[in-house]
């Protein structure tokens, strides 16, 4: 079935300016299921305009009301959260499952966020001086640019959301044009005053000129190195705030006194995931060299039982790159102990792979690859393989395996925004963090994300 998307601008369902057309292709088939505007400047403007005109009556609604809506938001997201795992499934390839169980992690963060916005001081007494009284009053920005990825459009939607709507902001949320179709479902049941949140479909045509546009105080962007460097140059021509979350080539570390079983088939989550299109997949891997062979056999049977479960790489692009990495790390000597060849099937699968004898200047361990490739280097002690994982200019997150108490404290020095230990993605998903080197820049999460959303002002009034 066919569907064609279009853009949702100041409450109603409105076509692009331009007669420029994408397709939307199901990984898993091959097949084109939805046609969307490409975008352009004058969609760009038209939405940023309602989101301007619908944001001082947005921010003087009282901070309980606010919460009110968004809670029903919440609501009603929550009762197609069924539909939209399917759509994701068709949009990205996603198994159903996985689809949902971000879903559901996303929801959990916007009510957290939701319930941190009512104990969050958008204004606070700072000083006290004996000719007056000083408050510190957290404004909105204004109009907030969300630019989500196409790996989990739902959940990334939603991340940070919470704060930018209960500060009292207005919203222009552009999905990648690759995953848009969970997008327009999810805005169909989406109950708020017209301009508070528009949907913005396109793909560079878009989305460079929504980063770019004067009336955006902040661009909240989730995507590749590459255009965070882009996004990040425009707004600071305009001096404008970036929340930037970019590429990752994540490390773990396993130490020697772990269970080899049980710890493989918590990394093999941790690099098989959603077929490792997750941002801060484990695409690394640094083993004590007392269990490595062990290990390494252990990982590889988790590959070879997990691969029927995977489903497709996003696009055919995003399978030339994973190729292309295994295939530079094979010709530089490295040995595959399961998958590393592309299925003879429909659709853009490849499988679980797992590697051995990596060279350490390889793409695999340089770049960010987004696939289900588990390359694995022996250490022989902890300072090594602490050396070993802060390698590199990325440092979105790192996972340790480990039962030593000395060892974890150690790890905390690790050049990363999340450090993870003995659970690949434990915690709150609402986790307070700002990524290092080519990661990202701004913090987000907990109070970051209301910090991120809000422009501190001093007030002083003169005592009597």
């Amino acid at each position: 079935m066919m569907t064609e998307l279009t853009n949702f601008i100041g409450g109603k369902w409105v076509p692009s300016h331009t007669s420029d057309v994408l397709q939307t292709v199901d990984p898993s088939t091959e097949q084109v299921v939805a046609l969307l505007p490409a975008g352009c400047s004058a969609d760009v403007d038209a939405a940023v305009e309602a989101a301007k005109a619908a944001q001082t009556g947005w921010c003087n609604t009282p901070l309980g009301e606010r919460l009110a809506l968004l809670e029903a938001m919440a609501v009603d997201i929550e009762s197609i959260a069924g539909e939209l795992a399917e759509l994701e499934h068709r949009e990205m390839g996603k198994p159903v499952s996985i689809a949902r169980m971000f879903i559901d992690a996303g929801l959990a963060a916007f009510r957290e966020g939701l319930a941190d916005a009512r104990s969050y001081a958008f204004t606070e007494e700072s000083t006290s001086h004996p000719d007056g009284r000083s408050f510190v009053v957290h404004n909105p920005i204004g109009v907030v640019a969300k630019i989500v990825p196409w790996n989990v459009t739902v959940a990334q939607t939603l991340l940070g959301l919470a704060a930018i709507l209960s500060a009292g902001n207005t919203v222009v949320i552009k999905p990648s044009e690759k995953a848009s179709l969970s997008a327009q479902r999810m805005f169909e049941v989406i109950d708020l005053p017209p301009g508070v949140v528009n949907l913005l479909l396109g793909d560079r045509r878009a989305g460079d000129p929504l980063s770019n546009h004067p009336d955006v105080g902040l661009v909240h962007f989730t995507g590749s190195v590459t255009t965070g460097r882009s996004v990040a140059a425009a707004a600071a021509r305009k001096l404008h705030r970036t929340v930037l979350e970019l590429g990752g080539n994540d490390a773990a570390i396993v130490d020697e006194d772990v269970s080899v079983a049980d710890t493989a088939t918590a990394v093999a989550v941790g690099c098989f995931a959603n077929t490792g299109q997750i941002c801060n997949s484990i695409e690394r891997i640094y083993v004590h060299r007392s269990i490595f062979t062990e290990f390494a056999a252990a990982l590889a049977a988790e590959a070879r039982a997990v691969t029927d479960q995977l489903g497709p790489l996003v696009d055919r692009h995003q399978r030339d790159v994973v190729v292309r990495h295994v295939d530079d790390a094979v010709s530089r000597g490295a040995t595959v102990l399961a998958g590393g060849s592309v299925p003879d099937r429909r659709g853009f699968f490849y499988p679980a792979t797992v590697l051995v004898d990596i060279p350490s200047d390889c793409l695999l361990m340089r770049e960010e690859t987004f696939g289900p490739v588990a390359p694995l280097i022996a250490f022989d002690d902890f300072d090594e393989a602490l050396a070993l994982a802060a390698e590199g200019e990325f440092g979105l997150a790192a996972t340790l395996f480990s039962n030593n108490a000395e060892h974890i404290t150690r790890s905390g020095t690790l050049p990363v925004g999340v450090l993870w230990v003995n659970k690949w993605q434990g915690g709150s998903v609402n986790r307070c963090y700002e990524p290092a080197g080519i990661s990202g820049v701004g913090a987000a999460g907990g109070r970051a994300a209301f910090d991120a959303s809000t422009r501190p002002s001093t007030i002083f009034i003169a005592a009597p």
